[in-house]
């Protein structure tokens, strides 16, 4: 067996990639719909709806309980990893996407600069995700990883 065939048969790495891709592009067609302008960076980046982590960790989560059981080692694992993952997204992460928004609002329109440096980009603001951002990346995991654990 080749290492890709090795890779595409592990349903558990599959599902959380495959929840990952989903989060970033319909991140991407949210954020073209509302801003009428295509921002490849949303592709990649973090902050948005749906929250990518949570898609990812959450279809980690469910494809651990799917192929090992709720009792499991891999599923304990899986599981604590989520709630840091999810936690940390509401909390430190937005925040810092907070403080950068207000920085930036100060630094910008008021053209600050600091000792003679003034800054030359905006930091980023999209970092963390709201409550309803976190459960739809969430309530994502679990439905692909639902789908493509049929398919195993």
């Amino acid at each position: 067996m080749n290492i890709w065939e090795e890779i595409l048969g592990n349903q558990v790495l599959v599902c959380s990639a495959l929840g990952w891709t989903v989060a970033q592009v319909l991140k991407t067609i949210i954020d073209l719909v509302l801003n009428r302008s295509f921002n490849p960076e949303r592709l990649f980046g973090s902050g948005g709806m749906p929250s990518s982590h949570s898609a990812t960790v959450c279809a980690l989560v469910t494809a651990s309980a799917m192929k090992y059981g709720p009792g499991s080692f891999e599923f304990a694992v899986s599981f604590v990893l989520a709630m840091i993952v999810m936690y940390d997204a509401m909390g430190v992460r937005r925040e810092t996407g907070k403080q950068a928004k207000l920085l930036n609002r100060v630094f910008f329109e008021n053209m600050l600069n600091l000792d003679g440096v003034i800054l030359q980009e905006k930091l980023k603001e999209y970092v963390g995700h709201t409550p309803l951002q976190v459960v739809a990346g969430a309530a994502l995991g679990i439905i692909i990883a639902a789908w493509v654990g049929g398919m195993y």
